[in-house]
């Protein structure tokens, strides 16, 4: 690790390029199904392999997803944008050359604002976001000196998301891409599935003295496919690179490949300038252009998104930041939440039972919200059982729910009195036991007076036993603090 004296010496300044697979039926130029996980090479035609005579075609679809991308980010979305060849060897791209948009991307500038866990704001600026075919999947084979191509993702549909180099910190880059997936699966335009490669991120990663505006030689971390390979590679790079700065080595401009389990990064070759990919205009394609009217349908249509409705659960529901935060990860959690919130004005009750009981049952049965058994209406009823004082918390969630899980056409309160779960809130039934408890803890009760103040919940819970766990806890706790006063 560097002292802290040498970090303080140096500014980390890093950029990302988020390619975000586009949840598109077919390819971005061909009609091949991308879907994955289907048998190698099975998802191919004669255009995602190249062959002389065919043309592309452009899925219009995976248009629509980018203006999407582009809305949410506040970009400004071109209406006029244009294709071009980017040519370089690929192995796993048949053709040789990738179709991608270089001097007109689809969506231009933007930014996208999100909080650190402390709660900080901060937005990253974008420099562009645009189209592009994904290449195919390279398998190297174990212990022999070749590779296996599987073309299936050849020619998939991309967006790629390209910031300004404005990152400072790896947990501010790790965060900035979290946003990115939340947003991305709240648009519906990609699954987000990091392990399978539909959402990725190459870091470009550079030091300078601080206080300096020039920036240094910037070195690209390819292909991280979870938080946390891309948090321990910036962090690697970081420190790699003032240790050589301090060395008085040069840094090398090169593309390097992340091994998380060594946690390093290793050079992969050296980085090509865009003069090298001879860029030129896509022959095949015409240039695209978009209406007013269409962009506007497509913005008409974006959902609500995971930062405004993190604002309006703290603002509107009086939710803490932490709260406000899981009930947003996702949009199927964020949509329900705001259902239950339309039936209860208990709304730290409502995210209680989101992020407890409910949150429980679905990781334990592995399903969803689209199955879930519960209508947002019965869990309401639950909330004003508990918070009308009729039943404790822990009976509900112990007792009641489980039951309404089994029998959700059953209201709560059914359940509550078919297994006689009502609390007993009257003092002259409770009055009479509480003091059977004192008498039988005389030695507790002169410790109690004596300063012992915690033993009020050894009193409490002897009540719980002889009154079958139904004594109202409130009512309770002032009849002994009446009782032990005397």
């Amino acid at each position: 690790m560097l002292s802290k004296e040498l970090t303080d010496k140096y500014q980390l300044v890093v950029g990302l390029e988020v390619h975000a697979q586009l949840s598109t039926s077919s390819k971005l130029f061909a009609e091949d199904a991308s879907s994955f996980g289907a048998e190698p090479n099975t998802h191919v035609s004669v255009i995602t392999l190249g062959h002389p005579g065919t043309l592309p075609k452009l899925n219009m679809r995976a248009v629509d997803y980018a203006v999407r991308m582009g809305l949410a980010c506040q970009c400004t979305i071109s209406r006029r944008s244009s294709f071009d060849r980017k040519n370089y060897f690929y192995p796993d791209l048949p053709k040789g050359y990738q179709i991608t948009q270089d001097k007109e991307p689809i969506c231009i500038g933007g930014k996208v604002p999100f909080f650190l866990e402390d709660g900080s704001e901060l937005e990253v600026q974008l420099n562009r976001i645009h189209l592009e075919e994904d290449a195919g999947k390279l398998i190297h084979a174990p212990g022999k000196e070749a590779s296996w191509v599987d073309f299936n993702r050849a020619g998939t549909a991309l967006i790629e998301i390209v910031t300004e180099p404005c990152i400072r910190s790896s947990e501010e880059a790790v965060a900035f891409l979290a946003e990115i997936r939340k947003l991305v699966m709240y648009l519906e335009i990609c699954d987000g599935t990091m392990e399978e490669g539909s959402l990725r991120c190459d870091a470009n990663v550079s030091v300078r003295l601080r206080g300096t505006e020039i920036l240094g030689k910037k070195v690209e971390v390819k292909n991280m496919n979870s938080f946390r390979n891309l948090g321990n590679a910036i962090d690697f790079e970081y420190q790699r690179q003032i240790e050589l700065l301090e060395l008085g080595q040069e840094i090398i401009s090169e593309t390097r490949s992340f091994d998380a389990d060594g946690c390093f990064t290793s050079s992969m070759r050296t980085k090509e300038e865009l003069n090298d990919y001879r860029y030129f205009p896509e022959p095949d394609l015409p240039p695209l252009f978009l209406t007013e009217e269409w962009i506007e349908s497509v913005n008409a249509q974006l959902p609500a998104l995971p930062n405004a409705l993190y604002r309006k659960f703290i603002a509107a529901y009086g939710l803490p930041r932490y709260d406000a935060a899981l009930l947003t990860e996702s949009k199927d959690v964020a949509t329900w939440f705001e259902a239950l919130c339309a039936k209860t004005a208990q709304y730290k009750a409502a995210s209680n039972w989101m992020m407890g009981p409910i949150k429980s049952y679905l990781n334990e049965t592995g399903t969803s919200f689209a199955t879930f058994p519960l209508k947002v209406e019965v869990v309401a009823q639950l909330i004003a059982l508990v918070e009308e004082g009729q039943v404790s918390f822990s009976v509900a969630s112990q007792k009641i729910y489980p039951e309404l899980i089994l029998n959700p056409t059953v209201t709560p309160l059914e359940i509550a009195q078919r297994l006689n779960l009502i609390q007993e809130s009257d003092a002259s039934y409770l009055v009479p036991l509480a003091k059977e408890v004192l008498l039988e803890n005389p030695d507790k009760v002169k410790e109690y007076k004596s300063g012992k103040k915690g033993l009020l919940g050894l009193f409490m819970g002897e009540l719980m036993k002889k009154s079958g766990g139904k004594a109202d806890p409130k009512v309770a706790s002032r009849i002994f603090s009446e009782l032990l006063a005397n």
